[in-house]
């Protein structure tokens, strides 16, 4: 059982205690506010996923992430609109518009990125979990964009010119926004490498790296940009530059402080999810239809179903035309398993609904509460179905083979490095020239020719980051190493021992 499925059936079980405490009259402890959720709670989890995930990983997936993100989620948007139109119109909801549909759509294509976290672990499928969790941070921004498109637009005519001023306001915000997170970022590199603001005191080193996190995402809301894109990127370029500037045990505690504040984010976000699951006031509403109820439960499930598959598919193939070798092609178990990791639906979703459903909270009308509840209702069955299957169905469709075949391919490329060394201009394998002893560098011949590797866009960047970016920004190899206060008291400390030792 996941950590997730386990906040979340705590929080059932604290509904239930609270609601036989009050006798029936409350199942939650506050009332639900989506700021909250947005301003406080999710800040945290999107930061630290930047900030942890393996870079290299994810920009040499970047394409298919974009694709599966941004494309993928406008293609299941729309499926869902389209699908709850004509589908609801069956079971008599006379109380949604255009824009209530709309709206729907862009709720259930938010994937949960927090799930993703804890059901795949990225050492033991790489791929899986950068295509997954990559693709759950931009699939939650883009549906972000759209649901505020939603809210500023006026879409009851849609128009050829309303559909481009949603695209180019969709492309606007993420390069804007992607921009706004590097900016942070590399200015709080620049402060603490430079200008020794804080430097070498692993409170303020903390305390900056943390300020200027939050000061990226409240200055993304204030600009009404993507903040969930900004505090992403802003943690992947502080993980890769500014991390390296400050103290040991700076590093020590920054790594294990996000993931705290990370991980007491999600259970408490689940844990209120549970809670409200059992909310009273909804399901006095609910109870007086509740076939209704169960009917557009159902139905969003399936479109959530559908509208996953005809993204996830169509758009991996897509993705194995541009990726010339047949290892790196995605492969129909992988696609499965990417297209049922992503299914869960969690706080986003929820935050989402009720911003449009409710009012500070409340729901003061049935149409209303049968969408929470039903909102609701896929998010706890997509939860604990999902999340707790998603584990074995990657152990079923893919074994340990992966590792025995990778071990094969290490072993084959080190017995051609010989061939493949004297092209190589940059001699990325130093341990081979130690070990030759002499230089028998070979002629070259068809097979170097053929066998010659090609330099991919991570290459030229590593060139471009050695040299400019990392001596201004600094980074891994580029600031000498500083202990921190403690540890220069200690060696004080011990040194005047050392001397009376050796006399």
């Amino acid at each position: 059982m996941t950590e997730s499925v386990t906040a979340l059936f705590i929080g059932l079980c604290t509904g239930i205690f609270i609601l036989v405490t009050t006798k029936g009259k409350s199942s939650h402890l506050f009332v639900f506010d989506e700021h909250l959720f947005f301003i406080y709670l999710l800040p945290p989890i999107i930061f630290n996923a930047g900030f942890q995930v393996k870079k290299k990983q994810f920009f040499q997936n970047f394409i298919t992430i974009s694709l599966l993100g941004a494309v993928g989620s406008l293609i299941s948007f729309v499926i869902i609109w389209l699908g709850s139109t004509l589908m609801f119109e069956n079971l008599e909801i006379g109380f949604l518009d255009l824009k209530d549909y709309l709206a729907l759509g862009a709720i259930f294509s938010a994937t949960d990125t927090v799930c993703t976290l804890q059901v795949l672990n990225q050492d033991e499928t790489p791929l899986l979990y950068s295509l997954v969790f990559g693709e759950g941070v931009v699939n939650d921004a883009t549906s972000v964009v759209l649901f505020n498109a939603i809210q500023r637009f006026d879409l009851s005519h849609i128009t050829s010119t309303v559909a481009m001023q949603l695209f180019g306001n969709f492309f606007y915000l993420f390069v804007t926004s992607t921009v706004l997170g590097i900016v942070v970022g590399l200015l709080t590199a620049y402060i603490i490498k430079k200008l020794y603001l804080g430097r070498h005191s692993t409170d303020r080193e903390v305390a900056l790296m943390i300020l200027m996190a939050y000061l990226s995402y409240m200055v993304a809301e204030l600009f009404d940009l993507s903040s969930i894109l900004t505090v992403f990127f802003c943690g992947i370029v502080m993980s890769h530059y500014t991390w390296h500037n400050v103290t040991e045990k700076s590093r020590v505690t920054t790594k294990h402080g996000f993931a705290t504040l990370s991980f007491i984010s999600e259970i408490f976000i689940f844990l209120y999810v549970g809670m409200d699951a059992l909310d009273i006031e909804k399901w006095k509403f609910v109870s007086k239809s509740p076939g209704k109820s169960i009917g557009v439960s159902s139905i969003l499930l399936v479109l959530v179903l559908v509208g996953r598959a005809a993204s996830v598919f169509p758009l991996c193939l897509l993705s194995n035309l541009f990726r010339k070798s047949h290892s790196d092609k995605i492969g129909f178990k992988q696609q499965v398993t990417v297209w049922w990791a992503g299914l869960m639906r969690g706080a986003v979703s929820v935050a989402l609904a009720y911003n449009w459903f409710t009012m500070s909270g409340r729901t003061q009308q049935p149409g209303n509460a049968i969408m929470i509840t039903s909102t609701i209702t896929v998010v706890l069955f997509t939860n604990v179905v999902c999340g707790l299957l998603t584990k074995p169905l990657v152990r079923f469709l893919s074994p340990q083979q992966h590792k025995q075949s990778s071990n094969n391919t290490s072993s084959e490329l080190s017995s051609e490095m010989s061939l493949v060394l004297p092209v190589l201009t940059n001699r990325e394998d130093p341990k081979q020239d130690s070990m030759s002893g002499s230089d028998n560098t070979p002629h070259p011949n068809l097979r170097m020719l053929l066998t010659r590797p090609t330099r991919s866009v991570h290459y030229y960047w590593r060139m471009f980051d050695d040299a400019f970016m990392r001596p201004v920004f600094g980074g891994r190899g580029f600031v000498p190493h500083v202990p921190s206060p403690e540890q220069n008291s200690l060696h004080e400390r011990l040194l005047p021992e050392h001397h009376t030792v050796v006399e």
